[in-house]
């Protein structure tokens, strides 16, 4: 039986993220692997479920509590599976989450008293430097959308004829049916019209019914300084139109795209939040004399002074040399750990001067002040 993966890398979270953020990157993985976006992709299926199970237990305080401290077997038995989501519409996932997307991602529901359709959600990446999160940047974003058949102009009729009211429904797009002899009445999308009042009786020939063609698109996306790794950028009204059969009327809402950011890896800097972090190579001489360096920054070279003594691994940072905010616009630090090189070769001279350096050293008198050194004496002296 092969491992499961850890949730919150399934979901692609820290283990400090709220439940708004785990929220929304399981809104953007059902939205990607749901099987009716993916007919016959097993693989999409798969991701689709553990994405589902990886929700169900993070988003439930004890459940999440419990797997922090034990792991999956903590949530083993308990309902770590979750619900078959898999069985239940893209509509009805993502009415879950309308008290914090207001609905975003949501296809269809026109006719039901909460306003016009609405298309999905479209999401891709874009890949930024760590100088395009410095100082903001614009990338063209190419994608692939379902759109409005210019043919049919959405009908799904062929030019020259109109779709007629459907004779199941009365052109109402529901019908009723009823049970235990009247009982009750149960209202549901009509079989033949698939809820649009209308069927086509000659095709549109670019659409073949649907009203909708998948088309190629590229657009320029603002990217702003600050953002970090995983962030999303949303660009309104970017996503696709409603299904025809949830917009007869042509009336309905595009969705949004959502564009994510990833950030390339930087040669030489590491990124911390909003610092910068560098590993620069010092000498010997330079770190027991003190000195000054010259450390480049991603827009600038800075002018460093070690101190004198200085240690391996010593923090030296440079004030607002770092990465801005993405909200404040104030900059990080430059954070400067020093290395210590030791020189793989000397010439005649160096070595002979350090020789008569090496002969001034008494190891047996040792700073005391240095604190390896005597937990070493006084561990293997006994003291």
């Amino acid at each position: 039986m092969p491992a499961q993966r850890d949730y919150y890398e399934v979901l692609s979270v820290t283990r400090t993220s709220d439940g708004e953020e785990i929220k929304r990157a399981y809104r953007r993985l059902a939205m990607k692997y749901h099987p009716d976006r993916n007919p016959g992709d097993t693989d999409a299926e798969l991701k689709f479920k553990e994405a589902a199970e990886a929700y169900e237990v993070l988003s439930d305080a004890d459940k999440r509590k419990r797997y922090d401290t034990l792991g999956h077997e903590g949530v083993r038995g308990q309902g770590a599976a979750g619900p078959d989501f898999s069985r239940m519409n893209v509509d009805d996932i993502f009415s879950m989450f309308n008290d914090i997307f207001g609905g975003a991602g949501r296809a269809g529901g026109g006719g039901r008293g909460r306003g016009p359709a609405r298309g999905y959600d479209l999401e891709t990446e874009v890949e930024i430097t760590l100088d395009d999160v410095l100082k903001g940047t614009e990338r063209q974003v190419e994608f692939t959308r379902m759109d409005v058949c210019a043919t049919c102009t959405g009908s799904g009729a062929k030019p020259g004829t109109k779709p007629v009211p459907c004779t199941t429904c009365g052109g109402r797009g529901q019908v009723q049916q009823t049970g235990l002899g009247g009982m009750f009445r149960m209202v549901t999308t009509c079989p033949a019209c698939a809820g649009r009042g209308q069927v086509v009786k000659e095709f549109c020939p670019d659409c073949r019914g649907k009203g909708r063609v998948s088309k190629k698109r590229t657009i320029a996306v603002k990217i702003p300084a600050g953002i970090s790794e995983g962030q999303i950028v949303r660009v309104r009204a970017e996503g696709e139109p409603p299904p025809a059969e949830a917009d007869p009327s042509g009336v309905g809402l595009r969705g949004d795209l959502h564009v994510a950011v990833r950030v390339e890896d930087h040669k030489v800097l590491h990124r911390e939040g909003n610092h910068l972090v560098i590993e620069f190579p010092i000498t010997f001489a330079q770190a027991t004399l003190g000195a000054e360096v010259d450390v480049p920054g991603l827009d600038a070279r800075h002018k460093v002074t070690i101190p004198r003594a200085t240690q391996h691994d010593t923090l030296i940072r440079v004030h607002d040399a770092g990465l801005p905010d993405l909200r404040s616009g104030r900059r990080g630090d430059l954070v400067v750990i020093t290395k210590i090189q030791i020189p793989r070769k000397l010439n005649p001279q160096q070595e002979k001067l350090l020789r008569e350096y090496a002969a001034t050293e008494d190891t047996a008198v040792l700073p005391e002040s240095d604190g390896l050194w005597k937990k070493i004496r006084d561990t293997f002296s006994g003291g």
